[in-house]
């Protein structure tokens, strides 16, 4: 009775995990899609717009030939969107391969306990790595990304064009450390080329 209750408290957490990350994704879909508006990636029909950001005329410079300039940070918040997309898609295979072992009728109990806490472990990663990333985004860099694996855990942060200092690693290893219980050994932190 034990098993069935623990099975069903983490497939709910993997449910509710899963929902977060689909909304997250679906929200961050729609900004995306506005933005690309935005910058100049679609001509104008008849220079007018009801964006508020764009005037009601076009510009000269609002044609399907820009191309984003050197100073233009969409290509390290598209590796971060990309990356994050790339990672989720690796958790919900990886995911369902767990949830169909632990479904096999044919599959004995220690099997079923260790998919059980392979899809908890699954569960645990993914709270964690929004959370690091939260909180390195909420200390003022541009974007981030956390990777966490068994022994270590990876973190590439975006710091809007200036360099990591000694300081900036500090306080990132600190978060990362403070929310998995890993070692300073165990980081990886990763400036994101701008």
């Amino acid at each position: 009775m034990k098993v069935w209750k623990r099975n069903a408290v983490v497939a709910a957490i993997v449910l509710f995990v899963c929902a977060a990350v689909y909304l997250n994704w679906t929200y961050q879909g729609n900004e995306t899609a506005d933005a690309g508006k935005t910058l100049g990636q679609a001509a104008l029909v008849s220079g007018q717009t009801s964006d508020p950001l764009l005037s009601s005329t076009a510009s000269p410079a609002v044609t399907e030939t820009n191309q984003p300039t050197a100073g233009d940070t969409s290509s390290s918040s598209g590796y971060f969107a990309s990356a994050r997309l790339n990672r989720q898609e690796a958790r919900d295979s990886a995911l369902t391969i767990l949830q169909d072992a632990a479904a096999d009728e044919n599959a004995d109990a220690a099997m079923k306990e260790e998919t059980a806490m392979a899809i908890q472990s699954l569960a645990d990663y993914t709270v964690a790595e929004a959370q690091i990333e939260n909180l390195v985004t909420a200390k003022g860099y541009a974007d981030c990304i956390a990777f966490i694996s068994d022994n270590s855990v990876s973190v590439v942060v975006s710091t809007g064009g200036s360099e990591l200092t000694d300081a900036d690693v500090a306080k990132i290893m600190e978060i990362v450390t403070d929310e998995t219980g890993c070692e300073a050994s165990q980081v990886k932190i990763i400036p994101a080329e701008d």
